[in-house]
């Protein structure tokens, strides 16, 4: 008999390696926010167009955040991806960030089987999309309520892989 209690883990994080899911496609700017009450996701409200994400962004399954919601992806991807996808990725490294005065860090990762380009193992790679998404984060809620957030660096995949593994163990508590 098929057992259907199967719940999605965070993937195999010591070899590098998460399950993400997609909440926000690449060039949307529909915030979209996985609400684990309820199991579904729900439309939070509509930002401006010079705002859209920058890239795919998702969330790590069974991680905590400081903040109280799941550890946030932002997933560098050829292409768009559909809300609700998951995929296996890559870690690629980490965006240090404080929204309201929390902690609400984002890893990034890259798909873990990329035919087409899979030239992207770290951060030093891709040092354009660092700044336009050090940029984006910087500013996306200046106008509703400017300062609100900061970035407060960048860190390697060792360093996301322990921010992940602080998640979960605060997941499980």
């Amino acid at each position: 008999m098929a057992d259907f209690n199967v719940v999605l883990d965070p993937g195999n994080v010591e070899e590098g390696f998460i399950n993400t899911v997609v909440e926000i496609p690449q060039g949307s700017r529909l915030k979209v926010e996985w609400d684990r009450k309820r199991a579904a996701f729900m439309l939070d409200r509509v930002e401006p167009q010079i705002f859209a994400k920058p890239c795919n962004y998702g969330f790590i399954p069974q991680t905590l955040d400081e903040d109280g919601d799941e550890l946030d992806t932002l997933i560098i991807c050829p292409e768009p991806l559909a809300t609700g996808v998951w995929l296996e990725a890559r870690v690629i490294g980490v965006l240090k960030f404080e929204d309201d005065g929390e902690v609400d860090d984002k890893v990034v990762v890259v798909p873990a089987d990329n035919r087409d380009d899979d030239r992207i193992t770290s951060l030093d790679d891709i040092p354009q999309w660092v700044k336009q998404a050090e940029h984006h984060f910087t500013h996306y809620k200046d106008l509703k309520k400017p300062g609100s957030t900061k970035v407060m660096g960048w860190g390697d995949a060792e360093e996301a892989k322990r921010i992940i593994k602080e998640c979960m163990a605060r997941f499980q508590k």
